[in-house]
C-alpha cells in the first residue's frame, strides 16, 4: 500500500507534468513549512541534469526539503540541452528559495533571469556550488550586460563570480581529465564540522580542479588527492600536491549582505555515486539551512541511480524534466 507521502509525491507530479522545471514536495512537518531548495543544473559535461535531480529526489523524499531543480532547456521543443547556455527556465523560484545548490559552465542568461539570480546572492541567503560553478558565467553575446562582470575571466571584478563569490574562478585540470580520478582528504583542523558528520571515503572518476586563489579565512573541510587512474583503489600521484577541493567561504557585499557558500569542485554525476559526498551534500544543506545536521544522514538515492559517464555530448537526448519524477 503507498503512503500518504508517496501519493503527494506522484499528486505534485502529475499537476507539474508540463512544466519546464521539476517540483518535488514532500508532505510538510506539522507546524514546519519545508525549506525549498532551487538547484540550478546547467553544464555540458559533467551530467548535472542527471546528478541534480538524483539529489533534489534525495533531499526531498528522505530530507523533507522542498526541491525544484531548473535545467537547461531547448525551447524549441522543451527538451533538456546541457549545450544550451542561455535557457535556463524557472530563476523566478528563487524568490522563495532558502538554498541554491549552482552547477553551471558557461551560461549567459538574459538579465531579466539573471537578475533573480543576482537579487538571491544579494540576499544573503545561503549557496552550495559543484564543479564546474567555479566558472558558471561567460559573456560573449552580450559584453554589455549588467552583470557582465560575472563572468569567470572578468578583470573589472577579478575572475568574477567565481573567484569573488566562492573562492575560485577557472585555472586548469589538476589532474589529467579522464584518466586520473580524486580521493577526497578530510583537514584534520575541520573534522568536527556538521558538514563532515558521518562522511567516509569520499571518491569520484572526476580529477582534481587547481585552486590558488582562496583566502586565509576561506574554511577547507576536505582537499583533493589525485590518483593514479580512475578506480577508487587506484595508487596516489605523490608528484601532484593536495588541492582544496571543499571549502566554505563568508562573501560580503557592498551594502552589508553576507553569502555563505560551500563549493566543491567534485561534483559530476558519477562522483555522486560517492555515499560520503552525498552525505556531505545533504549534511550542506541541513547545515546551510538552519537544520540539526543528522548523526548519519540517509542518502540512498530514492531509485538505483547509474548516471551517464561526463563527457560533451553525451548527454541523453529528449528527455523532459518530467521525466525525473518519482515513478
Amino acid at each position: 500500500m503507498k503512503s500518504l507521502a508517496w501519493l503527494v509525491f506522484s499528486l505534485w507530479g502529475t499537476c507539474a507534468a508540463d512544466e519546464p522545471w521539476l517540483r518535488l514536495e514532500p508532505m510538510s512537518p506539522f507546524g514546519q513549512p519545508p525549506k525549498h531548495i532551487v538547484l540550478m543544473a546547467g553544464d555540458e559535461e559533467y551530467r548535472s541534469e542527471e546528478g541534480l535531480a538524483m539529489l533534489g529526489r534525495l533531499l526531498a523524499e528522505r530530507h523533507g526539503f522542498r526541491c525544484t531543480v531548473l535545467f537547461s532547456i531547448n525551447p524549441e521543443d522543451g527538451t533538456i540541452d546541457p549545450n544550451n547556455q542561455t535557457n535556463v527556465p524557472g530563476l523566478h523560484h528563487l524568490a522563495t528559495a532558502d538554498l541554491v545548490i549552482l552547477q553551471f559552465r558557461f551560461r549567459e542568461l538574459p538579465d531579466s533571469d539573471m537578475k533573480h539570480f543576482v537579487d538571491y546572492l544579494h540576499s544573503g541567503r545561503p549557496l552550495i556550488a559543484l564543479r564546474t560553478s567555479t566558472h558558471a558565467f561567460q559573456y560573449e553575446r552580450n559584453p554589455a550586460s549588467p552583470y557582465a562582470h560575472f563572468d569567470w575571466r572578468s578583470r573589472s571584478w577579478p575572475g568574477g563570480f567565481g573567484q569573488q563569490v566562492l573562492g575560485e574562478t577557472w585555472i586548469a585540470h589538476h589532474g589529467e581529465h579522464g584518466r586520473e580520478s580524486t580521493r577526497g582528504l578530510i583537514d584534520g583542523r575541520a573534522a568536527w564540522h556538521p558538514v563532515l558528520r558521518g562522511v567516509r571515503n569520499v571518491w569520484g572518476p572526476s580529477d582534481v580542479y587547481a585552486v590558488r586563489n582562496l583566502k586565509a579565512t576561506d574554511q577547507v573541510l576536505m582537499h583533493g588527492l589525485v590518483l593514479r587512474g580512475m578506480q577508487a583503489d587506484a595508487l596516489p600521484h605523490y608528484d601532484k600536491p593536495l588541492m582544496p577541493m571543499v571549502w566554505i567561504r563568508d562573501h560580503v557585499w557592498p551594502h552589508g549582505a553576507v553569502t555563505r557558500s560551500l563549493t566543491s569542485t567534485i561534483g559530476a554525476a558519477v562522483d555522486l555515486q560517492s555515499e560520503g559526498l552525498r552525505r556531505l551534500l545533504v549534511n550542506a544543506c541541513y547545515w546551510l539551512t538552519g537544520r540539526d545536521v543528522p548523526d548519519q544522514a540517509d542518502v540512498t538515492p530514492p531509485e538505483p541511480f547509474q548516471p551517464t559517464m561526463f563527457g560533451f555530448d553525451r548527454f541523453v537526448r529528449g528527455r523532459k524534466p518530467s521525466d525525473f519524477r518519482p515513478r
